[in-house]
């Protein structure tokens, strides 16, 4: 299956109103499980490389040609998408190795510095055939602009898509990074709103933490593309660390990471159920 920019998924969820799922990757095993995943489901799929996994790496090429490899000869859509990024450095490596789109994130600027780095951005991967999204504020956990407190203008957001031209945004509507447990409550008013003055796709970053539920309703209003990551970094460890109890003596990885691969891989199916099943008529 060739590899996939991020509007080519996006514009035909927002048309048929379902979800786009993303999911990170940390290791190989990961994207084959989101792939595998995505194929039990017969769904495409985001694959998303953060910057702090490209510092975990120690650069982006090793775990990005093994994940474009993958998507590659993937039986689905696949987008390489490169998340968070703060380095125009690292952007253009992306452009390079053929990534589908990258998230660029300016909230460390003020608002016009802000807007004047993410449009230069959307210029250059424009001009190479690839999509951004980005998101209007600070990006962070909890205490960042996905606290629960936090919210976009949507007037804002309006203006920010104006003046960038970028083709999605996440937008804070009550949701945070990191969460392991699923009991985030969502501001669907609010969604709903964002919807009809912004007029790109809207992205959920923090979603680990939003129950199954709760992404059906904000899909329903509006939501497009729902990012996943820590929900199944829990899944994956929690199968190694049964294994690796259940017999402290293991020592091949395989026999470990293979399980917790294909345990990540039905849930990113479960998951990809979730976000195309259509709430609304």
């Amino acid at each position: 299956m060739t590899l996939a920019r991020l509007t080519d998924l996006l514009t035909p969820a927002v048309e048929q109103r379902h979800g786009v799922g993303a999911f990170n990757v940390f290791s190989i095993e990961h994207a084959e499980a989101h792939v595998a995943g995505a194929e039990q489901a017969a769904a495409p799929v985001v694959l998303q490389i953060s910057e702090n996994a490209v510092k975990y790496h120690r650069g982006l090429e090793p775990i990005a040609l093994a994940t474009l490899s993958i998507a590659r000869s993937a039986a689905v859509p696949v987008v390489v998408h490169l998340d968070h990024a703060t380095d125009d450095d690292l952007v253009d490596q992306a452009m390079e190795l053929g990534f589908g789109s990258v998230m660029y994130d300016a909230s460390r600027l003020d608002y016009d510095a802000n807007v004047a780095a993410t449009a230069a951005v959307v210029s250059r991967c424009h001009a190479a055939g690839i999509d951004v999204e980005a998101e209007l504020g600070e990006v962070g956990g909890k205490d960042g602009v996905h606290a629960p407190g936090a919210r976009t203008d949507p007037g804002d957001a309006a203006r920010f898509v104006a003046a960038t031209g970028v083709d999605a945004l996440a937008v804070a509507v009550g949701s945070s990074h990191a969460m392991t447990t699923r009991t985030a409550k969502l501001d669907l008013e609010l969604i709903t709103a964002l919807r009809e003055t912004v007029g790109v796709p809207l992205v959920l970053h923090g979603s680990s933490g939003v129950p199954d539920e709760e992404i059906a309703r904000a899909i329903a209003a509006g939501m497009t593309k729902v990012n996943i990551a820590t929900h199944l970094n829990v899944v994956f460890t929690g199968v190694v660390r049964d294994l690796l109890t259940a017999d402290p003596g293991l020592a091949d990885s395989r026999k470990y990471l293979g399980p917790a691969r294909d345990a990540v891989a039905a849930e990113v199916a479960r998951l990809l159920g979730v976000l195309t099943t259509r709430l609304i008529d």
